[in-house]
């Protein structure tokens, strides 16, 4: 194996998850019978700090048509609408003529906020049932794998390129980069979304490491992978969208300085030690403790005779549930509100999912969607004034 980044062969393994079924892949329960197990395990680049899968599922077996919908929660719209709003006001107000292609655009939701500021606007995404949703939703949509390859047919520069939460997703990361470059109009700028590896091990998420997400980004990382190509990163903040990300602004390299605020977080980043190979192997610790904890107060509410759904059915919410080997022993349904998944089974575990608005509420909710706390605290007031537990497996700190 070479380093998806650097391309260097020295490593450290330091996470091992155990073979597990495809995450994406939620199931019909005639499909139990040939269900598949892959290794998830990450390992630590010793040249460029990169810490990475070191098994690739093909991307035409993950995305060729998957359940997730970006625009089901509204704190992830609200996020969109801000962000698009920041990047019209601080680089291209008073531009005619905007453009922007979003990378992996999902049903759209991030796109639709462009479209309302005056943007001329292109989605590729892979799956087919989330880009038909989009161009139904009149956001014009090419059912594609973004590369170099798709750039070149479509031809065209931007003024803006967004990857929200699929940069890490890419199995032809070079060329996907290369075209990013190839393809940013001069001033333009590429805004990168990535969940940040130094608040998936403050926070112990070990359940955003699935096979979808290839390698895992520190702001050092990042910029390793963007110099190579002849962009650099100049601004960015901290957001707490999926329990902790960076909103990365990046253009051609040398073109501008980098900020204070980007600096500071550099400097924070350096001081934490994230990129050290003994924080990694502090970090699969910590998930051992989790793992007692969390199976110590499901065991402890089922003596007790509690009823226990498992809220929300998130892709990363497998890893947990089949590292920790939670089945319906211990939680009878997953509650969703993405109509794609009614009536389907988690892989691995093979719990049932059902709509939010078709089942009582149990005793107990084991929350999987942790990093949408606030808001589901806010909406289910009613359920917890009645004495519905709300237990979120990890607490992500703001």
């Amino acid at each position: 194996m070479r380093c998806r980044i650097c391309d260097a062969t020295d490593f450290n393994l330091v996470l091992d998850l155990k073979d597990q079924p495809c995450g994406l892949h939620f199931l019909k329960k005639e499909h139990f019978i040939n269900e598949n197990y892959y290794p998830l395990r990450l390992l630590y680049c010793n040249k460029c700090s990169t810490v990475q899968l070191d098994y690739t599922m093909k991307k035409e077996q993950m995305y060729s048509d998957h359940t997730y919908l970006s625009g089901i929660t509204k704190s992830l719209r609200e996020h969109f609408d801000n962000l698009a709003k920041y990047v019209d006001d601080n680089f291209f107000k008073n531009k005619k003529n905007k453009s922007i292609l979003d990378i992996g655009s999902n049903d759209g939701t991030q796109l639709e906020s462009y479209k309302k500021l005056g943007y001329e606007v292109l989605g590729v995404e892979a799956s087919k049932t989330t880009a038909e949703i989009a161009n139904k939703n009149n956001i014009l949509t090419l059912h594609a794998f973004y590369n170099l390859e798709t750039a070149d047919k479509i031809n065209k520069k931007f003024d803006v390129f967004n990857a929200a939460g699929v940069f890490f997703h890419l199995e032809e990361l070079h060329s996907v980069t290369a075209a990013i470059k190839k393809y940013l109009k001069e001033g333009g700028i590429f805004v990168v979304q990535f969940m940040y590896m130094k608040n998936i091990m403050e926070n112990t998420a070990f359940d955003q490491i699935y096979h979808e997400h290839l390698l895992y980004y520190t702001l050092k990382t990042i910029e390793t992978l963007l110099n190579r190509h002849g962009l650099s990163m100049f601004d960015g903040y901290f957001s707490s969208i999926h329990g902790g990300s960076i909103m990365g602004f990046v253009t051609h390299m040398d073109k501008r300085e980098k900020t204070k605020r980007l600096l500071d977080l550099i400097e924070k980043e350096n001081m934490s030690k994230t990129n050290e190979l003994e924080t990694y192997f502090k970090f699969a610790k910590e998930i051992e403790n989790l793992k007692d904890k969390n199976l110590n107060f499901l065991n402890q509410r089922k003596k007790e005779g509690k009823t226990i759904y498992a809220m929300g059915a998130p892709i990363k919410g497998n890893t947990l549930l089949n590292y920790f080997k939670i089945d319906q022993n211990l939680i009878t349904y997953l509650v969703e509100k993405n109509p794609l998944r009614k009536n389907l089974y988690s892989p691995g575990m093979h719990i049932p999912i059902v709509l939010e608005d078709e089942i009582n509420p149990p005793d107990v909710y084991y929350v999987l969607a942790w990093n949408f706390k606030n808001e589901i605290l806010k909406n289910n007031k009613h359920l917890i004034d009645r004495g519905v537990e709300f237990y979120f497996p990890i607490n992500p700190k703001e």
